[in-house]
C-alpha cells in the first residue's frame, strides 16, 4: 500500500538515524521486526488496532505487552508515538524501510533469483560474485523455482529487475514483432 509506505518513510528514517547514532542497528532491527509481526497479525488488527472503542494508549499497551521485554524503553516510546498519531498499522512498512536503510548502510543487498530449474551451489556462487562485483555490495541470495520461465533466470535486486528468462525474451520478441 503506497499510502502506508509514504507514512512510514519518515518514521523509518528517524528510527534508523537514532539506531545508527547509538550503534544499535541490530537491536532496533529485531525490535521493529517483532513489533511489525505483532501489528500485522490479523487478530491484533481486527480486535485491537481496528477497535474504535480502545484508546491510543490501550492499543500501544497491547503491542508492548505482546512484545514484552524484547522492546526497550525507546522501542516502547516509538510504539506509543505511533499510537498517538494513529500510525500503528504502518509498523510493518516502517520495519521494511528500516531494513532497506540498514542494508544500504552495511553495503548489503538481498537478491531474489527466480529460475526455471533449481540452481546448484556453483551457479549461485557465480551469480552472487558477478552481482557483488557489478553492484559493489555484499549479496545475499534467495532462490525460487518457476517452471513457467522455460529457461534462464530473473534477478530482483532492490528496484532492479533483470529478466534473462526465455519467457521474457519471447515476450520481448512478440512485442517487437507486433509493432
Amino acid at each position: 500500500m503506497a499510502e502506508t509506505s509514504t507514512v512510514a518513510r519518515p518514521y523509518a528514517k528517524a528510527t534508523f538515524e537514532l539506531a545508527l547514532a547509538k550503534k544499535k542497528l541490530a537491536t532496533w532491527s529485531d525490535m521493529l521486526k517483532l513489533a511489525a509481526q505483532v501489528a500485522a497479525n490479523e487478530d491484533m488488527q481486527s480486535s485491537i488496532l481496528g477497535n474504535p472503542r480502545l484508546s491510543d494508549k490501550e492499543k500501544a499497551d497491547a503491542i508492548i505487552d505482546v512484545c514484552g521485554k524484547a522492546l526497550d524503553e525507546e522501542g516502547r516510546n516509538l510504539v506509543r508515538t505511533l499510537a498517538q498519531r494513529n500510525r500503528l498499522m504502518a509498523l510493518p512498512d516502517i520495519a521494511e524501510q528500516f531494513e532497506l536503510l540498514k542494508a544500504q548502510q552495511e553495503k548489503r543487498m538481498d537478491v531474489t533469483i527466480v529460475s526455471a530449474f533449481p540452481l546448484d551451489d556453483k551457479q549461485e556462487d557465480k551469480l552472487a560474485s558477478a552481482l557483488a562485483k557489478r553492484l559493489n555490495q555484499e549479496i545475499s541470495i534467495t532462490t525460487q523455482v518457476d517452471s513457467a520461465l522455460l529457461g534462464g533466470v530473473i534477478l530482483r535486486a532492490g528496484d532492479t529487475v533483470i529478466d534473462g528468462s526465455v519467457r521474457g525474451r519471447l515476450a520481448r520478441l512478440r512485442d517487437a514483432l507486433s509493432v
